[in-house]
């Protein structure tokens, strides 16, 4: 096997593992990406990068840009809006929205956790309609179950 090939698999592992590897690199239709040279359309901070260059410096439009990318308008202004929030930091995937629980904290889930009796099943339906009674929270009982820690059966 050559170093090349070598190196185009770490590459991608690294990609990968990093959370960065484009997962849709056969869309970016820009000739740059096609020589595999420099640009590499698996890299999708790159990409991303490259696409908002084209808009400010090369005077493209960003129907023209995204279009080119394989990336819709509103993917464009988000990422320009990440860009200029946190520079190139800001081009690199994350996940949006709750990090973690936020309808079931503190008293709630004390109140949950006393429900329960250790060994019997979780009634997560009934526990549901007792926190829209006590708490007036209108929250799904599969949210009840993963609050509790009850994995979820094929």
């Amino acid at each position: 096997m050559s170093d090349g090939v070598k190196h185009k698999r770490s590459k991608v592992s690294a990609l990968a593992a990093d959370g960065v590897l484009n997962p849709a690199p056969e869309k970016v239709g820009d000739p740059r990406f096609q020589e595999n040279g420099f640009f590499d359309p698996r890299d999708i901070v790159q990409v991303k990068y490259e696409m908002l260059r084209r808009v400010s410096v090369d005077k493209m439009s960003v129907t023209e840009v995204s279009d080119e990318y394989g990336v819709s308008r509103p993917t464009f202004y988000q990422a320009k809006a990440d860009f200029e929030d946190a520079g190139l930091a800001g081009l690199v995937p994350r996940k949006r929205g709750p990090r973690g629980p936020h309808k079931i904290q503190g008293d709630v889930l004390a109140f949950l956790k006393a429900q329960v009796e250790p060994g019997e099943p979780i009634r997560a339906r009934a526990l549901a309609n007792q926190l829209r009674t006590e708490f007036g929270l209108d929250i799904h009982p599969r949210t009840i179950e993963r609050a509790l820690g009850v994995k979820k059966t094929a």
